[in-house]
């Protein structure tokens, strides 16, 4: 639903909040998406970053390991690809700074569409150039839109953005809930500032304990440095 973009005014991109709307559309059992007919070569900067293998997504550019529950549904590229798409389309009524977005890494408990009974635990990992973003100084402001957009899906604020620790490493988190029938989907979102870049973890799953556990398996390299 890209009319939810529009009254974000101070936003020059809505690819990393087309990322959230996908994860919050897909954190169910909904039809998937199409996989692209065509992929544009990952960048060095990418190949920094993965690639996945078996779960694992080693960043040696932004300094973090993610090690996804074993037999999860890797849609990494798909979301990729589509992140791609988007720009293109917006790059031709937009400025030139548009393109900065990358999808890190894009997995699912089972395939988007797959019958299922509980929600379709997801964890999406996105950066952004800070240069897009004129309202957001620290990563506290990248909550405005991040929670925005969660409640025009009908989302609730849970928990305002806080300080989180993940081992040695600073970041800040959001919280959010949405009633499911007689399910309850949980979100939360970490976000950093590195190199430039807002990097944010976001996590979905049908318990807060759920939450956590997915959470616990994000690892920092002793070295990364703290950035709020």
């Amino acid at each position: 639903d890209s009319a939810g973009f529009c009254n974000i005014e101070w936003m020059r991109n809505p690819v990393r909040l087309a990322l959230i709307a996908f994860l919050m559309a897909t954190a169910t059992s909904v039809p998937a998406q199409n996989k692209a007919q065509s992929m544009i070569p990952g960048t060095s900067k990418a190949q920094e970053c993965g690639p996945v293998v078996e779960g694992t997504l080693k960043c040696s550019r932004f300094g973090f390991t993610y090690k996804a529950p074993f037999g999860w549904v890797d849609r990494t590229d798909e979301m990729r690809a589509e992140s791609d798409s988007a720009q293109q389309r917006d790059s031709q009524s937009a400025p030139a700074s548009l393109g900065n977005s990358e999808t890190l890494l894009a997995m699912f408990e089972r395939p988007p569409g797959a019958p299922g009974e509980s929600i379709n635990s997801a964890v999406v990992i996105a950066a952004e150039s800070l240069a897009d973003y004129h309202g957001v100084k620290q990563a506290s402001d990248y909550f405005g839109p991040i929670s925005e957009l969660a409640e025009q899906r009908g989302f609730k604020v849970v928990n305002e953005p806080y300080s989180f620790s993940a081992g040695a490493k600073q970041l800040v988190r959001g919280d959010f809930s949405k009633e499911r029938g007689k399910l309850t989907m949980w979100q939360s979102s970490l976000v950093m500032i590195e190199k430039g870049q807002i990097v944010s973890f976001t996590f979905a799953a049908g318990s807060e304990d759920e939450i956590d556990s997915l959470i616990s398996k994000l690892s920092f390299n002793a070295r990364a440095h703290a950035h709020k």
